[in-house]
């Protein structure tokens, strides 16, 4: 037979651990390997049994001091100390639902919900996904949409119950009712659904003809939806009742709408914020004036100041993006200048364009002479760096 581990060892303490720590401890080694999470596996179950074991001594103060003083012989066939493992419980799971609290439902406890209860109650239908694309006009101003998906709605023949009208479901007699039933043997004993029923605590002998048994039928459902205004790509609008249909009478689920938003070929967004290249004649950013910028709004006035480069970044305030989500104002639209040259010039106009040109020097411009200047500086060093 193989050595016994350390009991402290087993639950990852220390032996000053206290009797909270040792709980916890307890709690998380055993919700790890207990068998209802490990189906089949001989290895998660031996390490549930040796947990329960190492709590059910550390968590006796009397024991836990015996077994300070002479380890796992303490407990031993003849060791003259009485009692042993097992005192007060009678396998593993008597300790996990001592230490969780009486009447523990394992898929409860791992899935969500607390304490036992029949399966063959009312339940609440499964919450829908429904992806969305939509333009970037209907996502930044808002818009209406019908969409079409099915559905699972109440059987209308059998009014959601699963048996031919006139007849009735039965309880099923594996798990009378229960929606569980008894696993395992000896130290190991553990709950797990009814292979009769399938959890639900009742058999149905004549399925109803419309939904064969289903007790609810798919449809394809019309759903008018508003999009608000500001969505963006996962964004989620959740529809109460929406959703699938609750069993035995629960209430339905939700449907969740996930919008995924276009890209424009002009607009970009980010946040509240609307950002656009917009060109502007080289005569107007040479001398100045006014143009007019798309906005999602409608046009809007820009000046131009004279001298104005390429990449410069002008700010719209209250053309962006209305805040609906929590009442506020509007983001800004940022207008980055491309200066435009103009193209296909008759030969007058060319002659007419030099002849402006000619009177020009360089220090009409300020880029080329720092990028001059710039440039002679680093020449001057790497003559120097050949030198040496």
């Amino acid at each position: 037979m193989a050595e016994k581990r350390d009991y402290y060892e087993i639950l990852g303490v220390s032996k000053t651990a206290s009797a909270d720590e040792i709980k916890k401890a307890y709690r998380k080694v055993a919700m790890k390997f207990h068998p209802d999470r490990n189906p089949g596996d001989a290895a998660a179950e031996e390490s549930f049994k040796e947990a329960s074991e190492a709590y059910e001594v550390l968590s006796d103060a009397d024991k836990k001091a015996r077994y300070d003083q002479f380890g796992h012989q303490a407990f031993a066939p003849g060791g003259g100390f009485g009692g042993g493992f097992g005192g007060g419980f009678h396998d593993a799971s008597d300790i996990f639902e001592q230490v969780f609290g009486g009447g523990f439902n394992i898929n409860d406890l791992f899935g969500g919900g607390g304490g036992r209860r029949r399966r063959n109650g009312p339940a609440r239908g499964s919450d829908l996904r429904y992806d969305l694309d939509v333009d970037f006009e209907e996502a930044a101003l808002g818009s209406h949409r019908t969409i079409t998906l099915p559905v699972s709605e109440p059987c209308d023949h059998c009014k959601g119950s699963g048996a031919q009208p006139g007849t009735s479901k039965q309880t099923c007699p594996t798990c009378r009712g229960q929606g569980q039933v008894q696993a395992g043997g000896g130290f190991i004993q553990f709950s797990q659904t009814c292979p009769t029923c399938g959890g639900a605590g009742e058999t149905i002998s004549t399925p109803c003809g419309a939904c064969n048994g289903a007790g609810s039928i798919k449809r394809r459902q019309k759903l008018k939806l508003r999009i608000p205004a500001g969505v963006e790509s996962g964004s989620r609008q959740r529809l109460p009742g929406k959703g699938e249909a609750g069993m035995r009478g629960g209430p339905p689920g939700d449907l969740f709408i996930v919008f995924h938003v276009r890209d424009h070929d002009f607009f970009k967004r980010s946040d509240l914020d609307i950002y656009c290249e917009v060109p502007v004649p080289f005569h107007i950013a040479m001398l100045g004036g006014e143009i007019e910028v798309p906005t999602i709004h409608g046009g809007a006035k820009l000046k131009i100041p004279s001298g104005t480069q390429s990449g410069k970044i002008y700010r719209l305030r209250g053309q962006g993006i209305a805040d609906a989500a929590h009442g506020g104002g509007k983001g800004d639209q940022n207008v980055m200048v491309e200066i435009e040259v103009p193209s296909r010039l008759s030969g007058k106009e060319k002659k007419a364009m030099k002849e402006l040109c000619d009177q020009l020097h360089d220090n009409h411009f300020e880029l080329s002479a720092k990028m001059k200047k710039t440039a002679q500086k680093f020449y001057e060093r790497k003559r120097k760096l050949e030198a040496e």
